[in-house]
């Protein structure tokens, strides 16, 4: 799959290799990627073992997905980090989400 592929009207997450990844990402998670994964391969290098590079993948590969919806992303980082500051967030019911989503 591609990071373009729809599927009825939903993306489908980027290929989890290193280079799908790192393209779907925003410009300013790039950096994070490229730092965690030269860590997990360099760990995977002394213990031989892969475990936490395709860890790394599978999470990152998350993180791509939801940048593929770059205003919903940009929005979601906004409020985690007033949250990790302490600050508040508007929130709405349940009740009110599916009504808005027309479900």
């Amino acid at each position: 799959m591609t990071v373009g592929a729809e599927f009825y009207g939903q993306q489908y997450p980027p290929e989890a290799t290193p280079r799908a990844i790192r393209a779907a990402l925003l410009t300013e998670e790039a950096g994070d990627f490229d730092r965690e994964f030269r860590q997990a391969m360099a760990e995977a290098t002394e213990t031989l073992d892969l475990t936490g590079v395709l860890a790394l993948l599978r999470r990152w590969q998350r993180v791509a997905w939801s940048s593929q919806d770059d205003r919903a992303h940009r929005q979601m980082l906004r409020n985690a980090e007033q949250l990790a500051s302490g600050g508040n967030i508007t929130t709405e019911s349940w009740n009110v989400t599916k009504a808005r989503l027309g479900l």
